[in-house]
């Protein structure tokens, strides 16, 4: 899965006051792009296939705090579960954004969308009911440490503590379906959701096995 990077897309990870302040001149931001361009070419998400592992994590919707456990959500069908970097940043402002709008498609579909982030935690409840943002229409979940990112291969290669911006949805079974990432996060919604309908469409197509009569 391979990914390019481009500064454009490194602009989505930090507000534009935090990233004046980081790339000041000119030829810092050539040096960090650089640097990037350098990092190896792809990001390490799990397969397709795989069994997805299982977490709890404190989590908010609409600004109340619950938790979130992913083996009870599966039980109500499909699970998209997306990471990305940390609220109030450009790139996750617009993402969660998308999802918000979109979110109607997912429910009639039966699948739930599960944010989840390390960054700025304390900022957490306040972006999942703001209106700009989650607009209190599905959680997101606070990933301290990113310990959750680790087990899915979704941490950010510069700056580890950071989960990546990438999206996996999880099939009733707990078995990955798909996965997709990229730093830009303005097709996250559609390719998890394409993926959630191809995920519907082929477990209606499966024969059922007959009932035996007595």
């Amino acid at each position: 899965m391979s990914v390019v990077v481009t500064y454009m897309e490194v602009r989505h990870l930090c507000p534009a006051k935090e990233l004046s302040m980081k790339l000041s001149t000119r030829l810092t931001i050539v040096a960090a792009v650089a640097a990037i361009a350098l990092a190896p070419p792809a990001f390490a998400a799990l397969k397709v296939g795989t069994q997805a592992p299982d977490f709890t994590a404190p989590a908010y919707l609409a600004g109340q705090p619950f938790t979130f456990n992913l083996t009870a959500a599966l039980k109500k069908g499909p699970v998209v579960v997306y990471f990305f970097p940390a609220p109030h940043t450009s790139g996750c402002n617009i993402e969660a954004h998308l999802f918000s709008q979109a979110i109607d498609q997912f429910k009639a579909l039966h699948a739930t969308v599960i944010g989840v982030s390390a960054g700025h935690l304390s900022q957490l409840a306040a972006f999942s009911k703001e209106a700009d943002h989650c607009s209190g229409k599905f959680p997101v979940a606070a990933d301290k440490g990113a310990k959750i990112a680790k087990a899915y291969d979704a941490t950010l290669f510069f700056r580890p503590g950071w989960s990546n911006r990438t999206s996996y949805v999880i099939a009733p079974s707990g078995k990955i379906a798909f996965v997709y990432s990229s730093l830009s996060p303005t097709k996250h919604v559609q390719e998890t959701l394409d993926a959630v309908k191809a995920l519907e469409k082929s477990q209606a197509a499966r024969p059922r096995t007959a009932s035996k009569q007595p």
